[in-house]
Parts: structure tokens; sequence; C-alpha cells
């Protein structure tokens, strides 16, 4: 994996605390302490040339698995997108969460090791459409809009947890690793009403 995914999870959180005056608490420090461990721990697992052996033996679940982790970063970046369309006020706090969630959907899209975060299918543009899918409603209150994108987000973790079951150690690793992110992401859009 490349070093750029390792900073990811404190590249979001360096946005949050600079977004919020409130000093950072123990309970912060703590989640993102475990998202950059498992950011290490994806780094360790992208290394191994026998895991991506393993994985490839697989075939089918494998790529399974993957098509699914694409699908529904895809559809968590739609909700990001509608989400700032509907809320324009919302764009700086969300663009290092949405920018995260682009890397996802290039990293399960990526056949064998993971994509560069320099290389240009590293990020997802921007598009109204979605690609032609429909656009996901947004509430019309910015606070219930960012509870919509938490749950969508946790609901996205959940799924990918579940997979842990079943997934070979690679991918296993990238599902940890990309649900893990998925959880601080939800911290991230709920703490401001926790912290005030």
């Amino acid at each position: 994996m490349p070093a750029a995914s390792a900073a990811s999870p404190a590249s979001s959180a360096s946005a949050a605390a600079s977004a919020c005056a409130a000093p950072v608490t123990r309970r912060r420090s703590l989640l993102l302490g475990g998202g950059a461990l498992g950011a290490v721990a994806l780094l360790s697992g992208c290394s191994d040339d026998s895991g991506s052996r393993r994985e490839a033996d697989g075939g089918a679940d494998v790529a399974l698995l993957r098509a699914r982790g694409a699908r529904d970063s895809t559809a968590l970046l739609a909700r990001y997108d509608a989400t700032v369309d509907a809320h324009p006020a919302l764009a700086e706090r969300l663009t290092p969460l949405r920018e995260e969630t682009a890397r996802h959907v290039a990293v399960f899209a990526a056949e064998g090791r993971s994509p560069s975060p320099s290389s240009p299918s590293a990020t997802v543009s921007r598009s109204p459409s979605a690609g032609g899918r429909r656009m996901p409603k947004v509430p019309e209150d910015e606070k219930r809009a960012l509870s919509a994108l938490a749950q969508a987000e946790r609901q996205t973790a959940d799924t990918r947890t579940a997979a842990l079951a079943t997934a070979p150690p690679e991918l296993a690793r990238l599902l940890a690793s990309v649900a893990a992110c998925g959880a601080a992401h939800v911290y991230l859009l709920t703490q401001r009403d926790t912290d005030s």
C-alpha cells in the first residue's frame, strides 16, 4: 500500500482538528491511534507477495469482495457529493473524507497491488450524475445530513467487518483497514455535536 494511504487517517484528523478549535480529547487520540495502527497493518500486508498469490487463488470470491468494496465506496462517494451539493457550507469539512473514500474506490478496483495515491486512478472525479446513478436524498437540515452520512459510513464499515470472515488474508487486511477508516469517518462526522 502507498505511504499516503497510511497517512490518510491522520490527514483527515488534522483537517478535522484545524476545523474544530476544541482540544484533542483522549477518546479522539485513541481512535486516531487505532486508525494509524490499522494503516500500519495494511502496509505490512501489502508488502507480502505470498498474500497476493493466495488472494489470486481465491479467484471469484476475491473478485466479488473487491467489486462489493468498490461498489460500496462508490455509493459513499455519491453520498458525499450529494451532501456537499445540498449543503455547500460543509464542503471544507467533508472534502478530506471524500478524498479518502475516492482512494478506497481506486484501491478496491485495482488488480493486485494498490495504485499510487499520485496516480490518476487513485482519485475519483466528481460527477453530478454519479455515472448515471440516482443521487441519494439528503436531509435539508445540516445536522441530519451529517447524521445520514455517518450512518452510511457506519453501515459500510459493518459490512466490511462482516466480510472479514470469508476474505483471504491480504484482502482481509484491506477490508479491516478501510472499515477502521470508515469508523474514524463516523467519529469525525459526529464529533462536533459531542464536543460542543
